[in-house]
């Protein structure tokens, strides 16, 4: 133990001086020396090493937890009458794909995503936009808005189909209804957290309102709105598989509603799976198209911020 104590005068011995030499005089001098790190040193091969580690990760949970399935069911922990292996599901997804039987339920479910998503996209991001820019609508519109968010959206499926009778426009009706609302509630609050000093900025220099909107409202509130259209897209698959398992005849929905029906819990988790890939697919597509659209804003995903 190298430490010394000085005497009872208050004197400290010489090797005590020496040990502190260093550190005190840094403290005289008042600076603070920061030695730079790898990712500063090496930002380049950081990046790619941290990038290696996020994919990894993302690759190995997912693996992992099938491969633990696997292993359940092989060594019968669970019934593989109720729970195949994942073997088994994918051989029979495989099957169905390659003889044509699962491509229709496929793209019933994804054109029914694709026409609602877009009806209330638009609408929900005009109102939005409407309404956080003139108060007296906001006034006049937001609690009933408000007292039809809270309904259930399926609770609204029958109003549809009395609306629209069977088909397509109840399936499309409702995945719009429920898209509007993300979209309108984030774009709403979007447009009113923009800085008064951009909207200052603008009248100064005489902007118009459409160049309000344009180079100030736009750009700022964007960002944030692609936020709420990328919630959007995974809850608009959500729902048009439970209003698939209610009024349809196919779909994905009705595929995983049916088979289990007749215990064909195979055809089941394949339906499973389809939805997890298609709501995965549309909520990455949402933002690789929001990005392109926003370049300016902060990324989610990419190079780590330090």
């Amino acid at each position: 133990m190298n430490r010394l104590i000085g005497d009872r005068t208050g004197k400290t011995s010489r090797v005590e001086r020496e040990g502190r030499d260093e550190r005190d005089e840094r403290d005289e001098e008042g600076v603070l020396v920061r030695r730079p790190g790898p990712h500063e040193l090496r930002p380049v091969r950081t990046h790619r090493r941290r990038r290696a580690l996020e994919l990894a990760l993302a690759a190995g949970v997912p693996l992992a937890l099938v491969l633990l399935w696997q292993l359940a069911a092989v060594s019968g922990w669970t019934d593989d009458r109720v729970y195949p292996a994942p073997q088994t599901i994918i051989e029979d997804g495989w099957r169905r794909a390659a003889d044509g039987d699962l491509w229709p339920d496929v793209w019933a479910t994804l054109k029914r995503v694709l026409a609602g998503y877009a009806v209330g996209t638009v609408a929900g991001y005009a109102l939005g936009l409407l309404m956080g820019s003139l108060s007296l609508v906001r006034a006049a519109l937001e609690p009933t808005l408000d007292a039809l968010y809270v309904v259930p959206k399926l609770a609204l499926l029958p109003v549809f189909l009395n609306m629209f009778g069977l088909g397509e426009g109840p399936q499309i009706a409702l995945v719009a209804a429920t898209v509007f609302f993300f979209v309108w509630i984030s774009t709403m609050a979007a447009v009113l957290a923009v800085p008064s000093g951009h909207r200052d900025a603008g009248r100064v220099f005489g902007a118009s309102p459409w160049q309000m909107f344009r180079h100030v409202l736009l750009p700022a509130s964007l960002p944030a709105v692609l936020v709420g259209a990328r919630i959007a897209a995974g809850v608009a698959v959500l729902v048009i598989v439970a209003s698939e398992q209610i009024a349809a005849a196919d779909g994905l929905g009705h595929l995983i509603f049916d088979s289990r029906a007749l215990f064909q819990n195979d055809v089941m988790f394949v339906g499973i799976v389809c939805v997890a890939v298609l709501g995965v697919v549309f909520s990455e597509l949402v933002r690789v198209v929001g990005r392109l659209l926003t370049p300016w804003a902060p990324r989610d995903r990419g190079r780590s911020q330090s």
